[in-house]
């Protein structure tokens, strides 16, 4: 809307300025002609009047005194040449005279002897300034040519330029009143265009997969707004019944996981419990001297096996239960050091940037954290005396957030691996379930925490658990 007010007022001024030249040719060139004709009829009362014989001879005599009176009542330059071009009589003073052009040069001459009206004008410029020169053949009553009138009409614009520049200040005060009309109105078309729009974008940035989406009513609207506004809210009954479904989906899959992975870590310990009493009956003889020793080993056998069966039992249900957020004001450091008071391991290293380094956790699920990533990174360190163990605990303070680090020389983690290394059911060892960097993922996203690791391949890996301090 503002490009268009301005676009019109530039059009408009050109072709005011435009027009405004073209008036002004015409208005000099009607005056001319008016002159002009006013002044031939002047001429032709003189030579009607004279006393001398009229030949081109006699012009002189004829307007000795006469040209003056016609250039003064007239206020124009007045000269008369022969046919041939040759000056006859100039209404100029006799000190001016001389400054004239004696002869009429050829084109002049040229361009009146072939034009139909026996008339030819020409526009010069002489000092700055412009001046329109009429040449025209004047006769007696028998219409016999007697010489050529020379009319000097100088072009004064200045009353119209001064029209000009009061127009164009005046449609230029027009047009920034509309300008500013324009500006405003645009201002209040966009706003209320923006306003829908917005309330939209502000709804679709806050849709969210997992939770209710409110629907958009913003009542009265154009029909485009409205377009928009129903294909959205239809998105959103969309959305929540695929997030339905997905849910249901969800945790339909997950308990079939959970049950198979159950299912298969309780047949692991079954299987040799059922060949020892396989074993035991076929063997089993009252008399035997050794009978108590025997009934020793196979107790112990079921025994093991019994409580392997315990502790697969307790890690899924430390990886069902969802850690609560106690928030209790811990000091990070001290914690971390109580955890790795259970490991034996004399390659453990501890570093802490400060003695005290407070944040807001519950005690057991950091106790939790730092010891299955411990566990961890000496599980991946191989038992064959090629280098030397080594896992380093670190603590330290990054601004509103706490970092515990823990890295290893270990064998790392191979490309394949990376992206499967934080699912529950995922290990490379050949014991246990492979839930703890799982439930370690789980207690520190509930934190608004995140974890991630960098790993070379036969060189060790690196896991930084990042949380907030509130």
């Amino acid at each position: 809307m503002i490009l268009l007010v301005l676009l019109a007022s530039i059009l408009i001024a050109a072709v005011t300025i435009f027009q405004y030249n073209e008036e002004a040719k015409a208005y000099h060139k009607e005056r001319l002609d008016r002159k002009e004709e006013n002044i031939r009829s002047n001429i032709d009362y003189t030579i009607k009047a004279t006393t001398y014989e009229v030949t081109p001879e006699k012009i002189p005599l004829i307007f000795k005194d006469a040209i003056y009176e016609i250039a003064t009542i007239h206020n124009m330059e007045i000269n008369l040449y022969d046919l041939d071009g040759g000056l006859l009589k100039s209404s100029k003073a006799s000190f001016n005279v001389d400054s004239l052009s004696q002869c009429l040069d050829a084109p002049v001459l040229n361009a009146i002897s072939h034009s139909l009206d026996r008339r030819y004008v020409r526009k010069t410029d002489q000092n700055g300034e412009n001046y329109l020169s009429s040449y025209s053949i004047i006769t007696d009553k028998r219409f016999k040519p007697l010489a050529i009138l020379n009319l000097h009409y100088l072009e004064n614009d200045d009353f119209l330029n001064i029209e000009l520049r009061n127009f164009l200040a005046r449609l230029g005060y027009a047009y920034f009143i509309m300008l500013i009309i324009a500006v405003g109105l645009a201002y209040l078309l966009s706003k209320y265009i923006s306003k829908s729009i917005k309330q939209i974008s502000d709804k679709m940035n806050e849709t969210r997969f997992a939770t209710s989406n409110k629907k958009i009513d913003i009542g009265s609207t154009s029909e485009e707004i409205a377009i928009l506004v129903n294909a959205y809210n239809s998105m959103i009954d969309e959305l929540e019944a695929s997030a339905v479904k997905l849910a249901t989906s969800e945790r339909e899959q997950a308990w079939r996981e959970m049950a198979k992975q159950v299912a298969h870590e309780i047949k692991n310990p079954l299987t040799p419990m059922r060949l020892s009493v396989q074993s035991f009956q076929r063997k089993f003889d009252p008399q035997d001297p050794n009978i108590i020793h025997k009934v020793d080993e196979y107790s112990a056998t079921l025994i093991q096996q019994i409580d392997t069966m315990s502790s697969i039992a307790s890690a899924f249900s430390n990886f069902a239960e969802m850690p609560a957020q106690q928030n209790e004001q811990l000091n990070v450091v001290s914690i971390v050091k109580l955890a790795l008071d259970i490991f034996n391991e004399d390659y453990i290293v501890f570093i802490a940037d400060k003695k005290e380094v407070i944040a807001k956790f519950d005690r057991t699920q950091l106790i939790r954290v730092v010891t299955n990533l411990v566990k961890n990174a000496i599980q991946a360190i191989p038992d064959n005396g090629i280098k030397t163990p080594k896992v380093v605990v670190e603590v330290r303070e990054d601004g509103e957030f706490v970092i515990i680090s823990v890295t290893d020389n270990g064998k790392g983690i191979s490309e394949e691996n990376t992206a499967k290394i934080f699912e529950p059911k995922f290990t490379t060892k050949s014991s246990g379930m492979g839930l703890g960097l799982g439930m370690v993922k789980n207690i520190v996203e509930t934190y608004n925490g995140n974890i991630t690791f960098t790993s070379q391949l036969h060189e060790g890996t690196t896991f930084t658990v990042t949380i907030p301090k509130e």
